[in-house]
């Protein structure tokens, strides 16, 4: 079986899925698609993809509701490159705390002058910060990136004042007890010197740090942003830092209005720039390709629900439907007029979409059909 291959990808994918799987920059009938930045939103999906794995945690280059409408399952890769973007952010709040990088840029001036270490020693003052031990960071989102930021900087002697409204038990597992957690993203802003955001972005957040939210936060507060440029507002944070009241922004999201400014520090995307975020992100992409292509299951989807479950007979139905009302009583109904039996069944839904895996002992053709027919049946396989 082939996979499309639309971005380069670490050759781990290839270990991953095994001699049964070719990985094709082009192919005519592939099974399933990884992708990294590949923009899918003007591209012709090939019909025989039954999934899209995104090598990586975000998705807008997808079109993930027009592919649940084809029954196309999206998925990603969260948590796997959660260490480098851990590490970067551990870079921005030094960089936000000192002035290293204009520091390096002015010592670049001083190439063939007379007495660089007097000029050096009479410079420095201009270059001066401040220490992030025991000074108070807001971490908003703790999610597989969120709780490893809030960990390692409890290690570097920091307050952690943590806000997530959608904390998982297994990620409040992970959290240090030093870490504090609010459900007032409101007493963050006010009372944190460091404020760094760790959420994917959506609609209902675009420019959650806005004129408004700044104006409550803590006069000279460092903002650091490695999960969406467009969760702050630009404008907003530039005439911030001209009145004193935001003492940098870190950003990984280079923008036009944002080059060349002072007190930003701009870095081009880097969070997951790191051989080990790349792998880690291709294994788990192929894992979770190769793990629905085969068995159906489906784990870290962004356009349908988490459903998975052990195989317990030779044939396993697959049903990506509308999340409808007697969805499944149809489903039994179709099965039980062809007289199969039902060893196994599990259902789950997410918003309008929802997946059905019936496992079956024996099928035929007439049972897919009839399947097929029931309104709000998107997609029907047997594996």
């Amino acid at each position: 079986m082939d996979i499309l291959r639309l971005n380069p990808v670490s050759p781990l994918v290839n270990d991953v899925l095994g001699e049964n799987y070719k990985v094709k920059e082009t192919t005519e009938n592939p099974v399933g698609a990884i992708v990294r930045s590949f923009d899918m939103h003007e591209y012709d999906l090939p019909e025989s993809v039954l999934a899209v794995a995104r090598a990586g945690a975000g998705v807008n280059n997808i079109p993930c509701d027009k592919y649940a409408q084809q029954g196309v399952v999206v998925f990603n890769t969260p948590g796997a490159n959660a260490n480098a973007v851990n590490e970067l952010v551990l870079s921005a709040l030094l960089l936000g705390s000192r002035k290293i990088v204009p520091a390096i840029e002015w010592v670049k001036t001083l190439k063939g002058t007379e007495n660089i270490g007097k000029q050096v020693e009479k410079g420095k003052k201009a270059f001066v910060g401040r220490e992030i031990l025991g000074k108070k960071l807001g971490v908003i989102g703790l999610g597989a990136i969120g709780y490893k930021v809030a960990n390692s900087a409890i290690s570097l002697g920091m307050e952690v004042l943590g806000y997530d409204p959608y904390l998982s038990v297994i990620n409040a597992l992970h959290l240090s007890r030093a870490v504090e957690i609010t459900n007032d993203i409101d007493e963050l802003y006010k009372t944190c010197d460091y404020i760094t955001i760790h959420v994917p972005y959506t609609k209902d957040n675009d420019k959650m740090i806005s004129e408004a939210k700044i104006s409550e936060m803590k006069d000279g507060v460092v903002i650091i942003n490695c999960a969406r440029g467009e969760l702050v507002d630009n404008q907003a944070i530039l005439s911030a830092i001209k009145s004193g009241k935001v003492g940098r922004y870190f950003c990984d999201f280079p923008s036009e209005e944002l080059i060349g400014e002072e007190n930003v520090v701009l870095t081009p995307h880097l969070g997951a720039s790191t051989p080990e975020a790349e792998d880690n992100c291709a294994v788990m992409a192929a894992k979770e390709l190769k793990d629905f292509i085969e068995n159906g299951n489906i784990n870290n989807s962004v356009n349908y629900p988490r459903c998975s479950a052990p195989r317990t007979t030779a044939h396993r139905i697959t049903i990506c439907h509308l999340n409808k009302t007697n969805m499944i009583a149809q489903f039994s109904g179709v099965l039980g007029e062809k007289h199969v039996n039902i060893e196994n069944f599990i259902n789950a839904s997410r918003g309008d979409y929802a997946y059905s895996m019936i496992d079956v002992n024996e099928f035929t053709g007439e049972i897919v059909s009839a399947l097929n027919a029931i309104e709000g049946v998107i997609k029907v396989r047997v594996i």
